[in-house]
């Protein structure tokens, strides 16, 4: 049994490598951007909410401000600082071809921490993308660059660190180059699902299949032999991959369907750009994540998901068992090491389909543009929006909230995912005076999350553009945000503190513009994870007597002015 079974996944791996061309990606050229071991949190093409993981997340012994260094020689062309996202980020371009990119840092090295802080004086704004000549900031292998953090969307200490083509900045797998992990762990495969692929995948709820290891990697379901009441059905699996040493459950690399020992499809997570990046939606089974359940990889490839990390040999993955006969699938599992679990069970046909009623609303397509209108709501579907054909429900209730000038405009479910935003069209219950709708914003919601978008006027239909479905409402907005200082007060003293601070409420949980003046100039404060405005005393502000102005403005343009004198 055992020499058959390695026999099969010799077969099935060589099958595998005829359909993805071998990487070719310089070995040793980089070096590990820290002076630890490498250990990942997280690896490349990880699943996360609505984007893969683009990198590696290097863990930093649970603590910041490790110093990071160069991976190779090459010039230092960007920075980027922003509240979320990578916070703050360093570049570096390299001269074979590659850009390596250093996020969540602390403090750049002191000649770059000084340059940046000048360019953002000079556009007074914080949050700066800076394009570098290459004169400027040369950089060796090995060269400091800047101190490990915590900053903008990190959870935790940690660096987060790529590799990018830089013509056209897609990005590779690091695993690729070279890069000193340990891994001789294969990938663990925890479930099967099987999808009717008659219908929508968003119309339906998957059958799940427990597997189990009958060796390290070799994997069957139970039961043995699953039959379907389809005769056309996909799949789907969950699966993660470790590292040797570590217990993180990380990403897959590459999987592999097989029917009766032929390659149908596969993916590989080896080339993936930020444009694309949110088409995770259309690789995993968004339905079953939002409704909490666990992720699941599909093993085909829906029809409006383009540009995809799919590759073909033989169909999309949506497999015709109406022949009812027995057949026999294995989905071969890799990661970038070359570790390789199998999953092999067999699928046939009952030949009885149940019968159905259809869905409510109109179906819209993927790859094709069209729209649904009434008398107070209108919305537009666009080409490269849905990942699959869907119907897409609308309802229209009241909403007796006095800030709400329209009806609530409930549009599809939020559980299927948009790839390209849909223009939502709504005309509000009443007239509205011009400056009623200077102050009139859309506000999306879904369960807890709301969303609200300044909005465009058209005769009497105020639009805006979303990614959610949900539900949609006009809100006539004319409260102003509210600064709330923290430990200021005017006429403070203020001599003996390292910082001023402060956050900015709003009603809508939506704030737009906040600008700080000290004694009629700009002044720099951060803003990391959109939290608190922070500025540390230095030059800027000697000894004596100040006026800080502080100015902040929503999305529906309502303003607050609020100034502080203090001695310093």
């Amino acid at each position: 049994m055992r020499i058959i079974t390695l026999l099969l996944l010799l077969y099935s791996t060589t099958l595998a490598a005829q359909i993805f061309s071998p990487t070719n990606y310089p070995q040793g050229y980089f070096r590990n951007p820290v002076n630890i071991p490498m250990r990942l949190a997280g690896n490349f093409g990880e699943l996360r909410p609505n984007h893969y993981h683009m990198g590696f997340d290097i863990k930093t012994n649970a603590r910041e401000n490790l110093p990071v260094y160069a991976a190779a020689d090459g010039y230092i062309g960007r920075i980027k600082i922003e509240p979320a996202g990578f916070g703050r980020a360093i570049y570096v371009f390299h001269p074979n071809g590659f850009t390596t990119v250093y996020a969540h840092l602390n403090a750049f090295d002191p000649t770059l921490e000084k340059w940046v802080k000048d360019q953002q004086y000079q556009l007074q704004s914080w949050k700066v993308l800076l394009e570098l000549p290459a004169d400027l900031f040369p950089v060796k292998k090995g060269d400091f660059l800047a101190y490990s953090g915590n900053t903008g969307g990190s959870q935790a200490p940690h660096l987060h660190f790529e590799v990018r083509r830089t013509e056209g900045d897609v990005n590779v797998n690091p695993f690729l180059f070279g890069f000193p992990v340990g891994d001789n762990v294969p990938p663990q495969l925890q479930r099967l699902a099987v999808y009717d692929r008659t219908l929508s995948v968003y119309e339906q709820s998957p059958k799940l299949f427990p597997v189990r290891a009958i060796s390290g990697s070799t994997y069957i379901t139970t039961p043995s032999i699953i039959t379907v009441s389809s005769p056309m059905v996909s799949f789907a699996i969950g699966a993660y991959d470790t590292q040797t040493g570590s217990a993180n459950h990380n990403g897959i690399y590459e999987s592999t369907l097989f029917i009766d020992e032929k390659p149908v499809v596969a993916f590989r997570m080896d080339n993936i750009s930020y444009n694309d990046t949110r088409d995770l939606n259309a690789h995993i089974d968004y339905k079953t994540k939002f409704q909490g359940g666990p992720f699941l990889q599909h093993m085909s490839e829906l029809p409006g998901y383009v540009n995809a990390i799919y590759k073909h040999n033989s169909g999309n993955g949506a497999i015709d068992v109406s022949d009812g006969d027995v057949h026999a699938v294995s989905i071969v599992v890799k990661d970038a090491s070359g570790n390789t679990s199998t999953l092999n069970y067999k699928i046939q046909y009952s030949g009885t389909e149940p019968e159905r009623a259809e869905p409510a609303g109109k179906k819209f397509y993927p790859l094709m543009m069209d729209g649904f209108e009434s008398d107070e709501c209108e919305f537009y579907i666009g080409e490269r929006c849905l990942y699959d054909s869907v119907h897409i429900r609308y309802n229209k209730s009241v909403n007796t909230n006095g800030q709400v000038v329209s009806s609530i405009h409930t549009i599809g479910a939020p559980y299927i995912p948009l790839r390209d935003s849909m223009l939502v069209r709504i005309r509000p219950t009443r007239e509205l005076t011009d400056a009623e709708k200077s102050r009139t914003v859309m506000q999306w919601f879904a369960g807890s999350k709301r969303e609200v978008q300044k909005v465009q006027w058209q005769s009497n239909w105020a639009s805006a553009r979303y990614r959610d479905f949900g539900n949609y409402q006009l809100v006539l907005d004319t409260e102003p945000p509210v600064i709330v200082p923290i430990g200021l007060v005017d006429g403070s003293n203020l001599s003996k503190a390292v910082r001023i601070a402060f956050t900015v409420e709003d009603n809508l949980t939506r704030f737009k513009n906040v600008r700080a003046e000290l004694d009629g100039k700009w002044l720099r404060f951060t803003n990391d994870k959109g939290r608190t405005f922070l500025y540390y005393f230095d030059e800027k502000c000697m000894s004596g007597h100040h006026v800080l102005k502080i100015h902040a403005e929503d999305e529906a343009g309502n303003v607050t002015e609020e100034t502080y004198n203090f001695t310093r």
